[in-house]
């Protein structure tokens, strides 16, 4: 027999995360949200944290969803701002195990400087909506969106408000379902969101989300209710509860997804009622897409506001208005729907071919002819140096943003994951949680010296706090190379070149309690390997400064040149394993260094055990 318990709306939402068998929460507290995370921190079986902020929570619960674990990140509206930039690329990357956002809304502001609407931000991101009504249906709901999350690879967001988040009700309990891990498979087309595998993951998500708004007319979580066909509703959420409290004889369509829209549903509904009603709070946005598709007689905020908490009273005191105006009035409006739904129709299709065009018609148009040009590492990089050894060693790496992203191409394929600026200290700090310290052994993360000062202290705080353990390498060159070699917090310079004290790196992580924290020289391979196989075997958090200005910065030159020696070469090709530009093999197998393109670095000098490569004094 089911245990039947009184539950606040977020102890419900715990509750369905716990019995979908979710292995990783992380959350920053902001009411209305914070009982989800301590409610779901009495679960033995599931790992939770407080982060540093929402940026870092998100991240977290990417690392575990790509570890292949259902994971969970909860905050109020105002936190999935700072979540934004995490977010919107997961929707492109999709998940491994099951990802679930929780965000909690304010109508009203009873403890916010906003009422943002949550929904806006999840359209932006191409994310789908779940919102639930009650407590039993915000158990319900947040089981169903981990299998929804799985089955259309996105993470999904349960959207909550402060009424329901605090008001509670009888919830069933159910016992829990163990999920085991999805085994990891490295997919950088997937999971590392440099430009070019972007630009084919937003056709993914375009496909994803057009074939969600399809099925979303027969999903059980969004129902017609047909009752008094005079007057229908069309609602979600808290205000379906006002709505079937003040006119109980009214037919309703409860939407469950509430992002995409059933279409079709919807239409259905629309035809059906003699007045329609769009009765949802905030922002106007199921309202603006029925109207979009020419259902004019949908009336939603010309008599309900856009501020504040719904109530029952409101539909008592604003909805009897428009019975009192005379049928004619109706009859007319009903009849300019009626004539303009096909106009509206065509137009909203012709947008959307023009928006979206579909695979077929984009294979019609003929690609620019331009020579292949693959992206690459610059010579004399200290990126490749660090990357060549942790090929060697066959150890994957949770990237981030900057030039070291190129580490997840040939030849070196070293970087998995690269989701926004910061976020690979978390993503490993989430794999580990999610599967063990075992599971992280020939995993770090890389981060630049400027992409740390930027977001990853948090990150590597969090790691502290939450008594972590991983190593995490911060490929210090001394300046941000990807856009062009501009100063930040850690050159000692500022924008208009004033010096200035720079932060100490090295002094920052110890400050954070970090034992080891080692620097090294970029270039140097014996000592690169030995740290890389002495700290990922260590149950702590580590930090490998490996120091090396870019090549490209003003006044930075190798006093050498590397020259080949032919008659050496036993045409192994170990030189030109890490993808140096500078380096050919030629025809008869030994190679060739152009001049005009060789640093100086000494990288394929190091490598050759043969003495064919030689350092030589520029002229």
């Amino acid at each position: 027999m089911s245990e039947k318990k009184i539950l606040l709306g977020n102890e419900a939402i715990a509750r369905g995360a716990y019995e979908a068998g979710v292995r990783v929460s992380a959350a920053y507290p902001g009411t209305p949200s914070t009982e989800i995370s301590e409610a779901i921190a009495k679960y033995e079986e599931v790992y939770a944290e407080w982060s540093p902020n929402e940026k870092v929570a998100a991240e977290v619960a990417i690392g575990a969803s790509i570890a292949g674990a259902r994971s969970m990140c909860s905050m109020k509206h105002v936190g999935v701002n700072v979540a934004a930039d995490p977010l919107f690329t997961a929707a492109y990357a999709g998940v491994g195990g099951g990802m679930v956002v929780v965000a909690a809304d304010d109508p009203g502001m009873y403890s916010s400087q906003n009422e943002q609407d949550s929904r806006m931000i999840a359209r932006a991101a191409m994310i789908p909506v779940l919102e639930p009504s009650d407590s039993a249906e915000a158990r319900e709901f947040t089981k169903f969106a981990f299998d929804l999350s799985e089955e259309y690879d996105t993470p999904v967001m349960v959207r909550s408000t402060t009424r329901l988040s605090h008001s509670q009700g009888i919830v069933e309990l159910e016992e829990r379902t163990e999920k085991e891990p999805f085994p990891y498979e490295r997919n950088i087309a997937k999971y590392v969101m440099m430009p070019g595998n972007a630009i084919k993951r937003h056709l993914v998500v375009e496909k994803r989300m057009k074939k969600l708004a399809e099925d979303a007319c027969t999903l059980p979580i969004n129902r017609a209710e047909y009752r008094d066909l005079s007057v229908g509703f069309i609602t979600s959420g808290i205000p379906y509860q006002y709505v079937r409290e003040a006119m109980p004889e009214a037919s309703v369509l409860k939407l469950g997804l509430v992002h995409p829209l059933p279409r079709k549903l919807i239409e259905e509904f629309a035809a059906k009622v003699e007045r329609l009603y769009i009765f949802e709070e905030l922002e106007p946005v199921i309202e603006e897409q029925v109207k979009s598709w020419g259902i004019l007689k949908a009336v939603g905020k010309e008599i309900f506001t856009v501020q504040g908490e719904y109530s029952a009273n409101m539909i008592r005191t604003r909805v009897p208005e428009m019975k009192s105006q005379k049928n004619a009035d109706f009859q007319a409006q009903d009849a300019e729907s009626q004539q303009t739904v096909g106009f509206s129709q065509e137009l909203e299709a012709e947008r959307a071919m023009k928006a979206c065009p579909d695979t077929a018609q984009e294979r019609d148009i003929a690609p620019a002819q331009v020579p292949a040009r693959p992206p690459i590492l610059c010579p004399g990089c200290p990126h490749r140096s660090v990357y060549s050894v942790l090929n060697r060693l066959k150890i994957h790496a949770a990237g981030d943003i900057g030039c070291y992203t190129l580490g997840a191409v040939a030849p070196l394929g070293v970087v998995d994951t690269t989701i926004c600026m910061g976020s690979s200290i978390s993503t490993l700090h989430g794999m580990e949680k999610a599967r063990g310290k075992e599971y992280i052994r020939n995993w770090v993360a890389v981060i630049g010296d400027s992409t740390f000062m930027h977001t990853g202290i948090n990150s590597l705080m969090n790691m502290v706090y939450n008594q972590s353990c991983g190593t995490v390498v911060i490929l210090d060159n001394s300046t941000t190379g990807m856009t062009g070699h501009q100063d930040h917090a850690a050159t000692g310079k500022t924008l208009k070149g004033e010096v200035v004290p720079a932060i100490n790196i090295t002094n920052l992580c110890r400050s954070l309690g970090i034992e080891h924290v080692y620097e090294i020289s970029a270039f140097d391979l014996e000592g690169l390997t030995e740290a890389f196989q002495r700290e990922t075997k260590r149950d702590a958090v580590s930090v490998i400064i490996t120091k090396a200005p870019c090549v490209l910065l003003k006044g930075v030159a190798f006093p050498d040149k590397c020259v080949p020696v032919p008659e050496k070469c036993r045409k192994c090709g170990a030189c030109l394993r890490p993808g140096c530009p500078a380096l050919t093999r030629n025809g008869d197998g030994t190679i060739s260094i152009d001049e005009t393109m060789c640093n100086g670095c000494g990288l394929c000098e190091k490598l050759c055990k043969f003495d064919a490569i030689k350092r030589e004094k520029k002229s």
